[in-house]
Order: structure tokens, then sequence, then C-alpha cells
């Protein structure tokens, strides 16, 4: 017998897909992280060029090991071993044909919100891959736009800096400060309301806690 937590999810997996669909996204439900690989995977034909962000979704959910064992070109940021060529790797995602990030909140009316430092994972996001696979899971839903919004600054943003050691008040803290550090990671939002070209941004929800 489904537990109330799958039910919910359920329930609320099948209605964003409607609210993703009427902006034009091209959206899915899965119920766990193995079932949004396999999608996710389907969705990529053979010999594409692929790349990502920095989403702990994509890595933990075992994607990007997935695409460096198949038969795909691989632009993998994380393979730069200086900040140079770091910025060029990024700089070579944004041409690629399929490029896969997280979000870090979704409105419940299907809009997502996106925070970001560099601005390369944003970039990717509203122009230049032919493509772009968005896996979300149902623990960065939100009430509304200033809701999502809210939690990318104060869920998402904290925990990210603390994960790439960065020196910024919600680091030192847990919490926003609304701050202009010179590291801050807040230095870019996107909020995606409507998908152009229709389907170009395809979405994947997992009813299986993923990311922050």
């Amino acid at each position: 017998m489904a537990k109330p937590l799958e039910i919910r999810n359920d329930l609320l997996g099948k209605y964003l897909i409607k609210k993703l669909e009427n902006r034009h996204f091209e959206a899915y439900y899965c119920t766990t992280a193995q079932e949004a690989l396999t999608q996710a995977l389907s969705l990529i034909p053979e010999k594409s060029s692929v790349s990502w962000g920095g989403s702990m979704t994509i890595r933990d959910m075992g994607l990007t090991k997935a695409l460096h064992a198949g038969d795909y070109e691989v632009i993998d940021r994380d393979l730069g071993k200086t900040p140079e060529e770091i910025a060029e790797l990024h700089r070579k995602g944004l041409l690629v044909d399929y490029y896969l990030m997280s979000a870090n909140a979704v409105s419940e009316d299907g809009v997502l919100v996106n925070i970001d430092g560099t601005g390369n994972r944003v970039a990717a996001l509203s122009f230049g891959p032919k493509n772009v696979i968005v896996i979300c899971s149902l623990n960065k839903v939100a009430a509304d736009v200033d809701a999502a919004v809210k939690r990318a600054r104060s869920v998402a943003a904290p925990i990210n800096s603390m994960r790439f050691l960065g020196k910024t008040p919600c680091a030192a803290t847990g919490r926003c400060h609304n701050c202009t550090s010179e590291e801050c990671i807040c230095n870019q939002i996107l909020i995606t309301r409507v998908c152009r070209p229709a389907h170009r941004i395809k979405v994947i929800l997992v009813g299986e806690e993923l990311g922050f």
C-alpha cells in the first residue's frame, strides 16, 4: 500500500506536469531517482554533445557517470584543472546539444527559479544549448514565485556556498544576509516563466528527495 508521502508526491507531480506543459515545457514525473535517470538518458540520443552545471542532483543520481560511460561527447567542467580551463569548459557547455541541470526551486504554477554565482548555468538555461534537461525533486517546490526565490536564496544558496567553501556570510551562519560579498553566489537570479521555443526545456520532476 502506498504511503501518504508517495500519494501526495504522485498527485503533486501530475499537477505540476500540467502547469509546466501549459507554459510549453516538456514535463515528466518519476517516483525515484533511478526512474529519473532512465528517463533522462532516453531523451539524449547517442553521439550527442552533453554538458552540465554544478548540480548535486545529477551527480548523486548517477547521471554524469552514466554519460561518461556511454557514447556521448561529454564536456565536463569538473575535469578543468585551472580556473581558466574551467571557464573555457563553461563556454563550450553553452553550445552543446543537451545541457543538464537542476533547479533551485519551482513554483506550484510551474515557474522555474534559479540562482547563480558565475552565471554559466542560468545562461545555458535561457539561451545556447539546443536542449536543456532540468531534473528537480519535489522538495524544491514552493507555493509561488516569491516563495521560490526565498527558497533559492535562504536554503540552496547557503548550502552551495558551504559546498564550494565560499567565504560568504551565509556560509558562516546558514542564512541569507543579502550580501554583496566578493564570493557571493546570488549574483544572477533567473525566473523562467515560459519555455520558448516550446519543449526546448525538459523538466523531470522526482518524488525522491535530491539536492538542496
